[in-house]
């Protein structure tokens, strides 16, 4: 009689979490919070207590916020069930009983969503390009700004530079992983881009196209106009700070109205209503 067949012991990818990998990598809430922070104190004079997340994904933010503080509350709003579910295995599980109190998820269309009016309102990691018509956008700014009360701050994300137009792969090391992100496809005509992001594993597996983007690079400048066609009194822009001497980027940002034609740049959008 044969021996049985060995059996085969799975790859680090084939055990791996897309969704834990993608926090790991691409998300860095506890930042983004203090950005929130600092800026909401320096605009208007008090700490926000009220925010909600779009295209919330795991909702990891939201779950950092209501840690950050006792009164804090946030709603998150995504319309994948799947990273919904996700999020209240993996992330809303780990909070402490009364701190999911003062937390809602929300399965719903960010252009028809209606919430309690918050503090902040974030759409992070540039999945409001999704919007790539013009009139999705203006009717999309129109309903963060119904969102907000009166002092309230809009908080988006945004880069810029020549890289944003080129079809190119990023490659950086993460804590037990690769992260790859990859411009497979653009049009410039229309300012599409194609986005893949990829995890590769020290036993050579790899989780290809592990999330796929298409997106409109959308200008800071034209955002900056259709948030004010949408109501928003005034918007600043954080450009990320350079080392002067070796062009490194850096974890600060600074409000400016110019920018240097580097490569690439990242920065926010602050508005305010």
């Amino acid at each position: 009689m044969a021996k049985a067949e060995k059996s085969r012991k799975p790859t680090m990818a084939e055990q791996a979490d897309r969704h834990l990998l993608y926090q790991a990598s691409v998300q860095n809430p506890d930042f983004e919070l203090d950005f929130i922070d600092a800026t909401f104190k320096e605009m208007r004079g008090r700490k926000p207590k009220s925010m909600r997340e779009d295209f919330a994904g795991t909702a990891i933010s939201s779950c950092q916020w209501v840690k950050r503080r006792r009164g804090n509350t946030a709603v998150a709003v995504d319309i994948d069930p799947e990273v919904l579910a996700w999020s209240r295995k993996n992330n809303i599980a780990r909070l402490t009983v009364e701190q999911q109190q003062r937390l809602e998820l929300i399965e719903d269309d960010v252009l028809q969503v209606t919430t309690d009016k918050v503090d902040v309102l974030q759409a992070y990691n540039f999945s409001y390009w999704f919007f790539q018509e013009r009139a999705t956008m203006l009717a999309y700014f129109k309903r963060t700004r119904e969102a907000l009360v009166d002092d309230g701050l809009l908080f988006l994300d945004v880069f810029g530079g020549s890289e944003c137009y080129q079809t190119q792969k990023e490659k950086r090391k993460v804590d037990g992983f690769k992260y790859i992100w990859e411009q497979s496809e653009f049009n410039a005509i229309t300012n599409e881009l194609k986005c893949h992001i990829h995890f590769h594993f020290p036993d050579k597996s790899k989780i290809r196209n592990a999330f796929t983007y298409t997106w409109r690079v959308w200008g800071a400048r034209e955002l900056r106009e259709i948030l004010e066609e949408a109501g928003y009194t005034d918007t600043v822009v954080y450009r990320q700070a350079f080392d002067p001497e070796t062009d490194e980027a850096l974890d600060e940002y600074l409000a400016t109205d110019e920018a240097e034609d580097y490569a690439c740049w990242l920065g926010y959008i602050v508005a305010r209503p």
